[in-house]
Parts: C-alpha cells; sequence; structure tokens
C-alpha cells in the first residue's frame, strides 16, 4: 500500500519536547500544547487521522522540572502539572490573552465555553437545525482536540488502531482572539485542504431516479438547450443492477451496470464526456461484492478467494489486500468504462473489524489517495462523507438527506460557514432539499442562489416525480432565475478557481468573525458570511412578503462602504440594518477595493474550460489587487499534460483611478460598479499604446449600473498588458432614489393615496433624514413597507453630487 502513502512530518522536534515517564507535552508552536499520557510510557509518534505534522521550530519557552511539579511556560500560555495521571486539578493552563475581563485559563477535561462550533457526519433526515459538535474556536480563546480515539498511519500508507491501554493524547489551541492564527496552526497540524479540480466548482446535476442511457442524456441536451451549463454528471445507485431474484441482498451495493438501463456504458460515458461532463457514479459498498457480480470472478482471483460454493467476498475495508484489490480491481474497471470519480455513499457508522477504524475514513483515505495516483496533485475529488478532524483533505464533502423546508434552508448557511472552524471547506448540499417537506417554488429558488454561493453547487431530490430539480419544473418565474443563477456559477469560476488554489488554510466560505471576532454583530449574523476574497453573501431564507414582493434578511455591513453587486446600491460601512430583495437578487457585498473577475460569456459552456474573455468587476474608492489562478491544462485547446499554473495581476490604485492587468491573451470587458458617468480624462492602453475602448454607462435604474469598458482585442493569441485611467480619486455614485422607489411603490398592494405619502415623504430631499423616516413613521406603515424605504434612504450617508 505504499503508493497511498502521503507527505507527511509527524515526529516532533526533539527540542520542542518535555516528558518523563508516563507523559509527554510537545511545545509545537506558541498556538499549540500537545500533552500525553501513557499508562505504559509508550508515546505515539505515527501520523493521525487528525495530526499528520508535528515537526516544527519550537518557540522559546522555559521548564521548570520539581519532583512535585512541572511548569512549561511560553509568551502564552503558562504549563502547571503534578506528574500525575491527567485530571482537572493535575494539569492546568493559564493563557495570556486578554478576551475576558476576567482572563481565562483551562483544566483537563473541561471544554472550553463559548466553542463556535464545527460540523457534523451528516444531515441525514435533518429538518432545520441539528449539533454541529465542537470546532478549533472559542470565543474564550482556546479550545482541546481528543486525539486519544483515531486511527494511526503507517509509513507504507497502511493503518493501524491505536496501542491498547490507558491512554491520552490531546491538543490545546490558544489563540486569543486571532482565529485566523488559531486555523493556520490546525493546518500546520493536519495539512491544507488540497486543491479541486476546475471543473468541480461548476454545476453539479444528481437524482436519485432509475434514468436509463437516454433519458440521462436526453436530460442533459435538455440544460444545453436552454443555455444552463453543467460540469459534473452524478449517476445514483442505479446505475447498477438494484433488484432481481438472484442479487442476495438489498441492491443497494452493487457493481454491475443494469444493462436495461445503459445497455452500452462506455458509450454512455463517451457522450457524456463528449459534452464535456464529468461522472460520479454512486457507491455503497457495504455488502462486499457477490457471486451475481461481473468482477467477482477478478476480484476472487485478485484475493485468493474460493469461489467453489459462490461466497461473497466481504467488504474488509482493515484489510490491506482486500483494499488494494478493491481499488485496483474493483473500481478501476469501472472508471476505465464510465466513472471520472467516486460518491462513496458509506452510511453504516464508524464501526470496522478493527476497534478504532472507522470504515469512511479508510475510504475517504484510500480513495481520495487512489485518486491523485491517477491523476496528480491538484486533480483529486472523491465525494463522501465527513468522518471527524482532518477529513478537509479529502473532498468533497456530502452532507446526506435534509427535508425540503425553510428551516433547513436556513439552516445551512450557518451550518456551512460553521464548519470552517474544523477546517472543512467543501460542503456540497443537496440544494433544495432531499426528501419529505412540500413543495414552495420561491423556496427552491433561494436555494438555488444558496447553492451558487456556496462551496459546491449541486442539484439533487428523491426519486419522487414531485421533488426533481430541472429549473423548468417550476413556475416561469422561478424558473427563469434559477436559470440565471446557475449561468452565474459557471461565471464565477475564474474567481472560485483562484480562491480553490489559494485556500489551503482558509475556505472559501467563513463566519463574519473570522475577520472581526471583537465584534459582536459578527456573531448574531450566523447565516452572513465571507465568500472568498471580494464578498461578504447574506442569503434570503425567509418568504417574500405578498403586499412589497420583497424578502427580508438582516445583515451587518462590515467596516468600510460597500456595494451590492447585483443592485449596484451603496452602503455605509459598519452597520446593522434589513436588506429587502425581489426574487432575482440576493445581497452580495463588495467592498472598495474589491476586484472580482468573472467569465465574460453570459451563457458559459459546459466544463468550466478557462475563458478566452474575462469581465473584471472593479469597486473604486480603496486600492485593491487580485491575481487570477488559471491551470494551462483547463484551457479549452489544452493537450494532455502536467499540470502548470497562470497568473494575471490586476491593481487598482485609487489615486490615480488607475487599473492595470499584467500580460495575458486574454480580451477584456472590465466594470466600475457603480460608477455611471465616462470620465472626461479616461484612458485606456494596450502596451502602452493608447488606444480607444467602446465605453457605456448602465443607468441607475439597470439591475447592476456601472460605467462598462470593452477593450479591443490585440492579435490572436498575442500577450498584452492593459491600462485603464479613470483620473484622479473616483468615487462611487450617490444614488438618487427617486426611480428606484417610484418603480418600487408601482408593484405595492396597498392604497393609492399611501402611496403618494411615502413617495413625497421619501423623495423630499430638502428635508433632513430624521424628519423623513419620522414623516414615514408616521404613517402607521407594516415594518414589510416601511423596511424598503428606510434601507434605500439610510443606506449611504453622502449627499447626491458628493460621490
Amino acid at each position: 500500500m505504499e503508493a497511498f502513502s502521503f507527505p507527511c512530518e509527524p515526529v516532533a522536534n526533539s527540542a520542542a519536547v518535555v516528558s518523563g515517564s508516563n507523559y509527554r507535552f510537545t511545545v509545537v508552536n506558541d498556538t499549540v500544547l500537545r500533552y500525553e499520557w501513557s499508562e505504559d510510557g509508550q508515546f505515539e509518534d505515527r501520523a493521525s487521522a487528525f495530526a499528520i505534522n508535528r515537526n516544527f521550530s519550537p518557540p522559546d519557552f522555559t521548564v521548570n522540572d520539581t519532583e512535585e511539579k512541572l511548569e512549561i511556560i511560553t509568551q502564552t500560555y503558562h504549563v502547571t502539572y503534578d506528574k500525575k495521571r491527567f485530571s482537572r486539578s493535575g494539569l492546568a493552563v493559564g493563557f495570556a490573552s486578554k478576551v475576558t475581563l476576567w482572563g481565562a485559563d483551562w483544566r483537563f477535561g473541561e471544554t472550553a465555553s463559548d466553542n463556535l462550533g464545527g460540523t457534523a457526519r451528516t444531515l441525514d433526515e435533518v429538518d432545520g437545525r441539528c449539533d454541529m459538535g465542537h470546532g478549533i474556536l472559542s470565543r474564550t480563546g482556546f479550545s482541546t482536540l481528543d486525539d486519544s480515539q483515531t486511527m494511526l498511519f503507517e509509513q507504507d500508507g497502511t493503518v493501524a488502531p491505536r496501542r491498547a491501554g490507558d491512554r491520552i493524547d490531546g491538543y490545546l489551541f490558544c489563540y486569543g482572539h486571532d482565529y485566523k492564527k488559531g486555523m493556520k496552526a490546525f493546518y500546520d497540524i493536519s495539512g491544507r485542504q488540497p486543491v479541486l479540480p476546475r471543473w468541480a466548482l461548476g454545476n453539479w446535476w444528481s437524482r436519485y431516479h432509475p434514468y436509463s442511457a437516454d433519458e440521462y442524456l436526453e436530460l442533459m441536451d435538455r440544460f444545453a438547450s436552454r443555455d444552463v451549463p453543467l460540469s459534473v454528471a452524478v449517476v445514483d445507485m442505479d446505475w447498477h443492477e438494484v433488484k432481481g431474484d438472484h442479487i442476495p441482498h438489498a441492491g443497494w451495493t452493487g457493481y454491475t451496470w443494469e444493462k436495461q438501463l445503459f445497455p452500452d456504458p462506455e458509450a454512455f460515458g463517451r457522450a457524456l464526456h463528449d459534452r464535456k461532463l464529468k461522472i460520479t457514479l454512486n457507491d455503497h459498498p457495504h455488502a462486499g461484492v457477490h457471486h451475481h457480480e461481473e468482477p467477482y470472478e477478478a476480484m476472487a482471483k485478485a484475493l485468493g478467494h474460493d469461489t467453489s460454493k459462490k461466497a461473497p467476498i466481504l467488504f474488509d475495508p482493515t484489510n490491506a489486500k482486500f483494499m488494494k484489490a478493491y481499488l485496483d480491481v474493483l473500481h478501476r474497471s469501472l472508471e476505465k468504462e464510465t466513472c471520472d470519480f467516486w460518491w462513496i455513499d458509506w452510511q453504516q457508522g464508524p464501526i470496522s473489524r478493527v476497534p478504532g477504524l472507522d470504515p469512511l475514513w479508510l475510504l475517504n483515505h484510500f480513495h481520495f489517495r487512489d485518486h491523485v495516483n491517477q491523476n496528480g496533485e491538484g486533480r483529486g475529488i472523491i465525494f463522501s462523507r465527513y468522518a471527524g478532524p482532518g477529513s478537509h483533505r479529502y473532498p468533497v464533502g456530502f452532507s446526506g438527506d435534509s427535508i425540503v423546508t425553510w428551516e433547513s434552508l436556513k439552516f445551512q448557511p450557518e451550518f456551512t460557514a460553521t464548519a470552517s472552524n474544523i477546517g472543512y471547506g467543501w460542503w456540497s448540499h443537496d440544494i433544495g432539499g432531499h426528501m419529505g417537506g412540500f413543495r414552495d417554488d420561491e423556496m427552491a429558488t433561494r436555494w438555488v442562489q444558496l447553492g451558487v454561493l456556496s462551496p459546491i453547487f449541486r442539484l439533487h431530490s428523491s426519486h419522487s416525480q414531485w421533488t426533481s430539480k430541472e429549473p423548468w419544473n417550476y413556475r416561469k418565474e422561478h424558473c427563469a432565475v434559477m436559470e440565471e443563477f446557475m449561468q452565474f456559477r459557471h461565471r464565477l469560476v475564474p474567481y472560485l478557481h483562484t480562491m480553490n488554489v489559494l485556500g489551503g488554510a482558509q475556505p472559501l466560505v467563513r463566519p463574519l468573525y473570522w475577520e472581526y471576532p471583537s465584534r459582536a454583530e459578527a456573531y448574531e449574523k450566523a447565516n452572513e458570511y465571507f465568500f472568498g476574497s471580494s464578498l461578504v453573501v447574506a442569503p434570503v431564507v425567509e418568504p417574500r412578503n405578498p403586499e412589497t414582493n420583497l424578502a427580508k434578511t438582516d445583515v451587518w455591513v462590515p467596516p468600510g462602504r460597500h456595494v451590492d453587486l447585483f443592485t449596484g446600491l451603496v452602503y455605509d460601512g459598519d452597520r446593522e440594518l434589513q436588506m429587502f430583495r425581489p426574487l432575482e437578487f440576493v445581497p452580495v457585498l463588495a467592498p472598495e477595493g474589491a476586484i472580482v473577475p468573472l467569465d465574460a460569456d453570459a451563457t458559459p459552456e459546459n466544463g468550466c474550460k478557462n475563458p478566452t474573455r474575462l469581465e473584471v468587476v472593479v469597486v473604486v474608492g480603496k486600492d485593491g489587487d487580485f491575481t487570477i489562478i488559471e491551470d494551462s491544462t483547463d484551457d479549452v485547446d489544452a493537450t494532455s499534460g502536467g499540470t502548470s499554473d497562470r497568473k494575471i495581476m490586476l491593481s487598482y490604485q485609487q489615486a490615480e483611478g488607475r487599473l492595470r492587468i499584467s500580460k495575458s491573451s486574454k480580451q477584456w470587458t472590465i466594470k466600475f460598479l457603480s460608477v455611471t458617468r465616462i470620465p472626461k480624462d479616461l484612458k485606456v492602453s494596450v502596451d502602452g499604446q493608447e488606444t480607444k475602448s467602446r465605453a457605456s454607462v448602465q443607468a441607475s435604474s439597470a439591475a447592476t449600473p456601472g460605467l462598462v469598458l470593452d477593450v479591443p482585442a490585440g492579435e490572436a493569441g498575442r500577450e498584452a498588458e492593459v491600462e485603464i485611467t479613470l483620473g484622479p480619486d473616483p468615487q462611487l455614485d450617490v444614488w438618487d432614489v427617486t426611480q428606484r422607489l417610484t418603480d418600487w411603490l408601482m408593484g405595492v398592494q396597498m392604497r393609492f393615496d399611501v402611496k403618494d405619502k411615502i413617495r413625497a415623504i421619501g423623495l423630499d430631499g430638502d428635508a433632513p433624514l430624521a424628519s423623513r423616516i419620522g414623516g414615514l413613521l408616521g404613517l402607521g406603515l407594516d415594518d414589510a413597507v416601511l423596511g424598503p424605504v428606510v434601507e434605500w434612504l439610510t443606506a449611504d450617508s453622502r449627499k447626491p453630487g458628493t460621490g
């Protein structure tokens, strides 16, 4: 199994170790302390499921060692230990951080209060909230992780349980309010998140349904005919034989194609690949390989299994010989036909023939390492459930079968963001919910919007004829929004892939408190999150008001002026407010200085290849930069070969209003968001030569107002630098809300005379803002009507004409 070994440094630097006959402490760094106790004096230096790296240069520390007491003192923590079996009274650690008025300390066996949560193994049958366990982050500035029971990795890539006996193996993280420091230490010890293949960032189609090959291909073609791109075709368990008297078990496990549905699997696979789609097959391996399976004889030969009595080959992931045959014989034969990666659907719990070895852990580890071995680093992927700390090394996560309700939708943004606290950044949810619940087109649409602004977008449903998630199954209004957002997901891939490459220690979706740990608002807005480096998302998870046709979401705008990516509305920062959105939009905020690259094609094709033309959204007001990262093997005309990163640097200097783009062969559309005047000093240069550029302005009544520049393309394939200058210190426009308020009032279901009063008060620009708000309050309006008007009037404190 040496092929499945992986880079790790599990043996700690000897200079970091303080030990005795039954105890050992490792000062991993100034953030982490490892503490071990063993009744027989043997300690563990093998990599564990959680900890694969322990070899770091230790910080400065001192040791005071007497016959009865041991002290270890670093700059950030002070250990006091009585040299006996760890106990609450015998092992204590004090912290130098001042995150509370009374300080903080930890005693062995205690759990830090105010832990901010981690994630759960599955959302199966969850309707609303579930327990998210414990993560690394706590508002008290420290946390512990018990690693005493996890499996271990041998040097040759095999796995082993812990030694028997009374043993304690734990890690204490202390970071104060520097949450990013705490999570960096976690990733340093447990390994970074791997880079995903670019195509994994597009739209996945999935449904638990017995498709035939023709039905599946027809469905893919219908998506294409509607200009809705896809990148991954998921084929659930009915690809294999499920029913029949010849199947000696319940049918969930199978490795023989169902020929009535898929008479020619290889042709089916070629047809999907011709459509630029990757394929994953569902695998429930629990029942092993029985005599009716086509690969039975080959597996038996590889294992020396006696077939004379048609005895089944039992699933045993603890057996290295079995796992080798399981991957090299059983799965490889199917991969050659029609499978690019596996959906490992293990639901049978953590028990195996060897205590301490969780079958899900074993499947995730060996499947992922096998896929990396077959495809190379940055090309490995599996689709499986979370198995505990360290699982972030085996993306992508399958969160299970949630219930189709608003309560489930409301929980998923928080659930996804909180998983970052245990390093788990690539959750894939059943968008729209899997089963049960009820039909609600608005809920389904909001779920699609959340999915597009999530780590992985995958539509999924049960086999019920009522739950399938094709957008055209929904009412026209909802179908249009779903399709537009699915197009937008593929347009986002240039941004997402850069985050993917850079995100080894910083997940794509992160809670607000990662950046603002001292702000109460960052904890209170659990459903709002950072989405990559440049965006803040506040999903809509409540239905619209029938009178106003707007849905409400509570938002904290972080410090600094922000612009809504979809509406162009400008908001003062560092404030809480309610935002109201029609079905077409959700709040996606970009701060001044943000640069967001998009595919310039409004209807991208399948497969997520590198686009030849990019649209770059720039938010003026502050300096900013962004480096687009691509792999040249993802080019449309690329030939097979090793990966090769390509970087395109974009930088914006506010003082000159200048955007620079480094050499590339791309064609460019630049959009200066919420700038609606063509500057008189506008200059566009290509390789230092000033050139004419088509400039246009999208007015304030447009969905995304801004100044749009199409940079003339150079010779085909020629690399060129681009420079655009707007002039000194350009500012975001201050919006006159007249047209926006009037357009909205037109559709509000209410008395005409009240509409007149709202418009007169709201648009009375000569009256102080407080007076106008007071006048609106005096009308006795419902919050659903008052809220949107207040949002627009108070969004930007600047006066018109000062932008």
